[in-house]
């Protein structure tokens, strides 16, 4: 049914109403989440002078994080919707910060795989509570756009966090009798804690509850997604309780794809330093500084991506295209010969096309799912392909040392065009956008 132009008007005023109060804040909130899980790829360029430090340990460690993340994932979201997401992410920022700068007490590969992997449970349920918490306020033909300028905040995240990171390990060498790596889990760890302790305040669990709308803002927002609801219902996807998630092969299949672009998105965050530093200069100032570059183009890119997404309502070749062009350029990045600036822009554009892909992927799941199932769907799905976050250490580790550099690259490609194989080829539960 046709809408008025006033009414179009009044809504698109609500969205961005919406937006403008929620997605800075959870915005801040995720690249403090996403600071606090890879810095320790930078950590490891300061932490190589310690005695018991090595390539080996710092895969392990990198991925036993993920571990801790996939057992206390699903009953974790179940919890963010029962109990609402104010109280619960709160409580998972204030412990990921305490456990995250406590990472400066490593003293050994177990203390070190200890910390990692109770940070892991730590952080368990952010991620999948923030695109679960956004299906309460907006309809799917908002939301790739909505998780984009979420998910923005890894891209930014890298763009902020490797200059800091970068200087800390320049700067901070016996500060107060610390070593500069030491000082980098604290002082990035300490931030979430601060943050998580005004989540209470300045969020809101559902429109309902939202004193900051008026009562029509509210109307129009629960009866679109009253109206998401019924179009679920109409396309056969009645998953409701947490075993409808379970039994669901779409959930599988998403699991599948997500894997694979995790296996990216890690490959990038944790290695990136250690490719720039290889490539252009020995100073973590300056290889903060170039590793910025890649994440601020991904920022802009993902964005637009998501926001053609949003315009057209097709999901399946977005995701697939932007992955295949991430793998492309992993390979490319890598090949023997290409000069340093022609690296750059490879990683520029692999970084790019797969946080494309993982900004627009989510809207496939949360398009399928209802009531706890999307709890637990949402929940699984992210756990299993956040696995990938320890494969993906190991396996550019062991390529990285039986071949080199470039096969590791050309592994994570591997990956990616098995994602974009996958969402092309397999029933997503996708639908277009209705006019």
């Amino acid at each position: 049914m046709p809408i008025s132009n006033a009414d179009a008007a009044f809504s698109a005023a609500t969205y961005r109403k919406v937006a403008w109060r929620l997605i800075p804040f959870l915005f801040i909130c995720y690249i403090l989440a996403y600071l606090d899980r890879v810095n320790v790829g930078f950590a490891k360029l300061g932490m190589k002078i310690e005695p018991w430090f090595s390539d080996a340990v710092f895969a392990t460690g990198s991925g036993i994080f993920f571990i801790g993340y996939f057992l206390f994932e699903v009953p974790g979201n179940i919890m963010l919707h029962r109990v609402g997401a104010r109280l619960w992410i709160a409580r998972i920022m204030i412990g990921w910060g305490v456990v995250s700068a406590l990472m400066a007490t490593c003293t050994s590969p177990v203390s070190f795989y200890t910390m990692r992997f109770i940070l892991g449970i730590a952080e368990a349920g952010f991620f999948p509570g923030i695109i679960l918490y956004l299906t309460y306020w907006f309809p799917r033909e908002h939301r790739a756009r909505m998780v984009a300028l979420f998910m923005t905040a890894i891209a930014l995240a890298g763009v902020f966090g490797s200059p800091l990171s970068g200087w800390l390990l320049a700067t901070a060498h016996d500060w107060f009798g610390l070593k500069a790596w030491q000082w980098l889990f604290i002082i990035e760890g300490l931030p979430s804690v601060i943050v998580g302790c005004t989540v209470p305040f300045l969020l809101t669990d559902r429109p309902s509850q939202a004193t900051w709308l008026t009562i029509d803002e509210k109307r129009m927002l629960q009866g679109r997604l009253d109206v998401d609801e019924e179009a679920k219902a109409s396309e056969g996807h009645q998953n409701h309780s947490a075993l409808d998630a379970f039994k669901s092969p779409q959930v599988w299949l998403c699991s599948l794809i997500y894997f694979g672009i995790v296996v990216g998105i890690y490959g990038a965050s944790f290695w990136l330093p250690q490719i720039v530093k290889n490539t252009f200069s020995k100073n973590e100032w300056i290889v903060g500084l170039y590793s910025a570059i890649p994440w601020g183009c991904a920022a802009v890119g993902m964005v637009l991506v998501s926001r053609n997404s949003d315009r057209t309502g097709e999901r399946r070749w977005h995701v697939g295209i932007s992955a295949l062009v991430a793998a492309a350029a992993f390979v490319i990045s890598g090949l023997p010969g290409v000069p340093p600036v022609g690296v750059m822009v490879a990683l520029a554009i692999a970084i790019t096309g797969v946080m494309s892909a993982a900004a627009c992927f989510w809207a496939l799941p949360t398009a399928i799912l209802s009531g706890t199932a999307a709890a637990a769907g949402i929940a699984l799905i992210n756990s299993l392909g956040n696995l990938a976050g320890y494969v993906s250490p190991e396996m550019v580790a062991w390529l990285k040392n039986r071949y080199d550099m470039s096969m590791a690259l050309n592994g994570i490609a591997a990956m990616l065009v098995l994602s974009a194989v996958a969402v092309i080829l397999g029933r997503t539960g996708t639908v277009s956008r209705k006019t």
